[in-house]
């Protein structure tokens, strides 16, 4: 609750009041005197093509001046111009299209000078420029095609008008783009989306540009948008999910600017304008802006935040608001700032404005002309339009710089003086006569005024007047009594008379007397003393939950006798009384309390001469207040204390503050946590590391929510020191299969201890003797070439600064680069039954690497038939592995590789063995059933029945074969021949002949020998029957006759059996 100040509007037409009690005297205008220009056209006046064309000059004197033109500095002559002309008693331009002619033709800087016989004054110099709305070129836009959660500008581009247009956004069918701290148009006319959603889609997006004069609006071909998603149901119950963004799959991102780029720009703006700065950032979420002054506050009385807080403005700029602004943009990803350097210059501007001089013959007088301005604006006379150097000499007047000073002024004094002054941002030009009059006391304002005033308030009584030489005047109460002047009472150079502070005694007539040499004048005002308007029950401040009904109560005491009038404000701008409010004569209620009712509610109690404010803030909660006035104290090498002063808690109670702190080598710009300290403090040691160029700023938290960080503290440096740490996580790995990396976590600018910090890389072969070789790094890796495959090295990593190196460090075991490993040792395919194959193996001799698996490919196949292939993966530690055959008959073909980082290995492969019974059955159910084979059987068992019968003949004409004769080699006793030397034919089924063996498919294969049947036969080749047996002599080859002794190498087939018997 607190009694208000009257608004600023209120103060400042007092000030205006106050002000003019100090005016220059006026001349009557019946009395003789030379032109004053009393209205003019802009100094840039820009006129709408399809009217005519107004220039204004008007100008009182007496006699009435007359009037006449300039354009761009040369008399313009406006009898010769019909569609030219000056309106009567006036000299306002008039330039009439009616029958025709181009307004641009007529462009060009006008100056206007009204003379009459004591004097010419002189207009400003305005520049007449026609108003230009150009057509917005056609143009086909492609759709917009942007991923959900991107930035996005739409560029608008309009035509350049004279004025510029009045840009805003709308769709093609003339619904307004609804704008949020998301999507924002800027102030050169674009559209920006911090960050594209879904929902953007279902509008298109047109630039429209609004043209002053001639009330035109030009629309722009429409953007429409496409937007890719990863989530493309474009549900609205996720727009108030409290994570919209990770709802829908959008990855959050820190803030960047879009407008202005980069970190620091600068910007120019001219004394008394409005400074505009403007920041836009993207991110996910869309972050929030905030603005600040190095090294002070933004003036709060002129700077009022615009389009979201994305821009800060400035009002009436002075040479006080130049400096350094800077926006800060900040999501829960982090934040950015953009720093703009502001320059504020001035066009000219009065310090003291040359005023009408009125002297009576003989007097003295001065005109003054001073200005200020950036840069510093030079100062010219003039006197009736023309430099004063040219004039004609007067030796009652004398030039000192921006001073002209009369002596003994003369009626041939009379005159109008000009001062121009002027810089490269513009000029001013002033009118000052010299007037030279004898009049005695007259009075100008009216007669008995009634002024009615509030009690204990300030008022003024007017008592214009005019003579010359200028009299004096007085002022008095009730017709008696010395002259009031002095005390509570000050008499002004008009004539007007302040009373500092009306009482109820003050109350009365009073009369003001102007005299002079040549008479005198008197005029009478009565006064009368009204009670104050006052606020006896204020409204008070109310902390109020959500949802729920407060009450403002405003109660009034005033003056019977004028009319009482209650208002109110919130947040100082007039309130709208919707629906949720009741307005009363003596309160103000609110119902359903809302977030955005919160802030100051003002009770304005008015009449016609006086009001009262009472003022009280609603509070519905909310975050603290940023903490002030951060200061370092208790400096040392090592610590600091740090102050700071708590922002308001908004009603809920600071819990704990945040310290951060900024260091600006490493990671500057960037701010860590450094401490956490109750909200019961204010004041805390901090301990530092040494050579950190240290800046602090402290957050409040409460339950609500955390406040915006303080303002950044002065920067304290530390003194360096040697590292106490060495970096952590080092690792050695190869990258390739001759070489290894060394890589380590880089220390912050908190262990980095001082300057030019750097690390001494050292490595060698683990469980060798060799010396430790060593490379300083300045970076975070360093890659040892030349190594042998996946060996092991030893490694440390060390810091070292210009103050000294760390500790020893701890050894790490790295290895070099890794490469494809041997072929695995030993591998083995058994079968121990039908249904099983059993594989085995070893690991590689060269592993080169870390195994991380084996690969086994396998193939069934039969004959020519191949089945599907058939992978499998085992872990590096598995050396066997079993199959179950699909079938009894097929075969199967098995590859085995190793495997590591780098890939798969050299392959071994092996087939499973098959049985034979497998491949004499198979054969025999292959070939038994083929045509030729029977008949092929019949025959040999039918030259086989012959041989018998021969063999039977023979054996009854004589006795026994003798075989050894034949070979001349006897039979030892273990030879299983009957005694005789001879022996008796015997069918084994199934034997195979000696040396002989049994293959993997199945069939007879003859053992490797340097024998063959060939070999054997007497000196020819051996006969054959059809099935392929010997059918031939079996003989002792020669050769073998004297290097093989007795070896026997007797056949055991039925044939020769036979053959023996014959």
């Amino acid at each position: 609750m607190a009694r208000q100040q009257p608004p600023p509007w209120v103060r400042t037409a007092f000030l205006l009041i106050l002000l003019g009690l100090g005016g220059a005297i006026e001349i009557p205008m019946d009395l003789t005197q030379p032109p004053t220009i009393t209205k003019q056209s802009v100094k840039d006046h820009i006129v709408d093509p399809r009217d005519n064309i107004l220039i204004e000059c008007e100008a009182k004197g007496n006699p009435a001046p007359s009037f006449h033109w300039t354009r761009n500095s040369r008399f313009f002559n406006i009898a010769k111009d019909p569609r030219v002309s000056m309106r009567r008693r006036s000299g306002t331009l008039v330039i009439d299209f009616r029958s025709g002619g181009r307004p641009e033709e007529y462009e060009g800087e006008y100056q206007c000078f009204a003379r009459n016989k004591f004097g010419t004054a002189l207009s400003n110099r305005i520049r007449l420029q026609v108003s230009k709305s150009p057509l917005w070129p056609k143009e086909n836009l492609d759709p917009v095609v942007v991923q959900e959660g991107a930035p996005l500008t739409l560029q608008c581009n309009p035509p350049p008008g004279l004025p510029s247009p009045v840009i805003f956004w709308m769709s093609s069918s003339m619904e307004p783009i609804a704008q949020d701290k998301r999507v924002s148009q800027g102030h050169n006319g674009d559209l920006y989306f911090s960050n594209v959603m879904l929902q953007d889609m279902q509008t298109d997006y047109s630039c429209n540009a609004r043209f002053h004069f001639t009330h035109t609006i030009q629309q722009k071909n429409p953007f429409t948008l496409k937007v890719l998603t990863n989530y493309p149901h474009n549900d609205s119950s996720l727009r108030n999910h409290p994570d919209m963004y990770s709802a829908r799959g959008v990855a959050e991102r820190t803030p960047s600017f879009m407008y202005p780029q980069g970190t620091s720009s600068s910007q120019m703006v001219l004394r008394g304008m409005d400074l505009l700065l403007e920041c836009i950032a993207s991110g996910v979420p869309t972050p929030d802006i905030a603005w600040y002054k190095k090294g002070g506050d933004l003036p709060s009385d002129k700077a009022k935040f615009e389009n979201f807080n994305k821009a800060l403005r400035i009002t009436n700029v002075s040479e006080e608001d130049s400096g350094e602004y800077f926006c800060l943009a900040s999501n829960k990803m982090g934040s950015i700032r953009h720093t703009i350097s502001v320059r504020v210059k001035a066009a000219p501007y009065w310090l003291d404005e040359p005023k009408n001089l009125i002297l009576a013959p003989g007097e003295d007088g001065r005109l003054v002309c001073r200005a200020n301005g950036n840069p510093k604006p030079t100062v010219q006379w003039m006197v009736n339009g023309e430099p004063l150097q040219s004039a004609p000499p007067n030796p009652n007047r004398e030039v000192a710089g921006d001073t002209i000073i009369f002596r003994d002024t003369q009626i041939s004094s009379r005159a109008v003086y000009q001062c121009n002054t002027s810089n490269e941002h513009g000029y001013l030009l002033a009118n000052a006569f010299v007037s030279v009059l004898d009049v005695p006391p007259r009075m100008l304002t009216p007669r008995n005024q009634l002024i009615r005033v509030i009690l204990y308030n300030r008022t003024r009584l007017d008592c214009s007047f005019f003579g010359s030489p200028i009299p004096t005047l007085r002022w008095f109460k009730n017709g008696q009594g010395s002259n009031l002047d002095g005390g509570n009472y000050h008499v002004y150079e008009n004539g007007s008379l302040e009373i500092k502070m009306i009482r109820k005694e003050d109350q009365g007539i009073y009369t003001c007397v102007a005299t002079n040499i040549l008479g005198k004048a008197e005029n009478q005002v009565r006064l009368e003393v009204k009670d104050p308007t006052r606020i006896y029950r204020m409204p008070e401040d109310q902390i109020a939950k959500r949802g729920t009904t407060v009450q403002l109560e405003c109660r009034v005491k005033h003056d019977p006798s004028l009319k009482l009038t209650v208002t109110w404000l919130k947040d100082e701008e007039p309130l709208y009384i919707g629906n949720r409010m009741k307005k009363e004569d003596d309160s103000l209620t609110i119902f359903g309390v809302a977030e955005r009712d919160q802030g100051s509610y003002t009770c304005v109690a008015s009449t016609e001469l006086d009001q009262d404010l009472a003022k009280a803030y609603l509070t519905v909660l909310g975050r603290p207040d940023r903490p002030r006035d951060l200061e370092l104290t208790d400096l040392a090498e090592r610590s600091v204390r740090l102050t700071w002063i708590p922002g308001d808690d908004n009603n809920s109670p600071i819990t704990d503050y945040v310290v951060q702190f900024e260091e600006d080598q490493f990671q500057p710009g960037v701010w860590h946590d450094h401490s956490k300290f109750p909200g019961s403090v204010n004041s805390a040691i901090l301990q530092l590391s040494p050579y950190v160029n240290y800046q602090f700023r402290v957050i409040a938290v409460n339950e609500v929510g955390s406040s915006h960080p303080s303002l950044p503290s002065e920067r304290y440096r530390t003194s360096g020191a040697p590292p106490e740490s060495n970096p952590g996580d080092v690792k050695g790995e190869g990258t390739r299969k001759n070489n290894m990396e060394i890589t380590w976590t880089p220390m912050n600018a908190t262990s980095a201890f001082g300057p030019n910090l750097r690390y001494i890389v050292k490595w060698r072969r683990r469980e060798t003797r060799e010396t430790w070789n060593n490379v300083t790094v300045w970076g975070s890796r360093y890659v040892v070439g030349q190594t042998p495959v996946y060996v092991p090295y030893e490694i440390r990593v060390q810091a070292e600064n210009d103050f000294g190196k760390a500790p020893e460090p701890d050894t790490v075991i790295g290895y070099s680069g890794e490469d494809l490993p041997s072929a695995p040792r030993r591998f083995r395919v058994r079968q121990p039954n039908l249904e099983t194959i059993n594989l085995e193996w070893d690991h590689p001799e060269h592993p080169n690497g870390i195994l991380i698996g084996y690969t086994l490919k396998y193939v069934a196949f039969n004959g020519t038939k191949v089945g599907k292939q058939i992978v499998e993966n085992f872990s590096p530690n598995q050396t066997k592995f079993s199959i179950q055959r699909a079938d009894p008959v097929s075969r199967y073909r098995f590859t085995l590789n190793a495997r590591t980082q780098v890939g798969a290995g050299e392959a071994v492969t092996e087939e499973s063995p098959a049985s034979p019974n497998e491949a004499y059955t198979n054969n025999q159910a292959d070939i038994a059933t083929q045509g030729w084979f029977i008949g092929l059987m019949c025959a040999i068992a039918l030259l086989v029945l012959i041989l018998l019968i021969v063999c039977f003949i023979k054996r009854s004409r004589g006795g026994k074969y003798p075989v050894r004769e034949k070979k001349d080699v006897p039979l030892g006793p273990e030879d299983p021949k009957e005694e005789d030397g001879s022996f008796d034919y015997s069918d084994e089924d199934n034997k195979p002949l000696q040396g002989s063996q049994t293959s993997l498919d199945g069939t007879i294969k003859q053992q490797e020998s340097d024998d063959s049947l060939v070999d054997y036969g007497e000196g020819g080749e051996g006969q054959f029957n059809e099935d392929g047996s010997f059918i031939g002599q079996y003989t002792v080859k020669k050769d073998k006759d004297e290097t093989e002794g007795n070896e026997s190498s007797e056949a055991t087939s039925p044939v020769n059996a036979i053959y023996s018997l014959a």
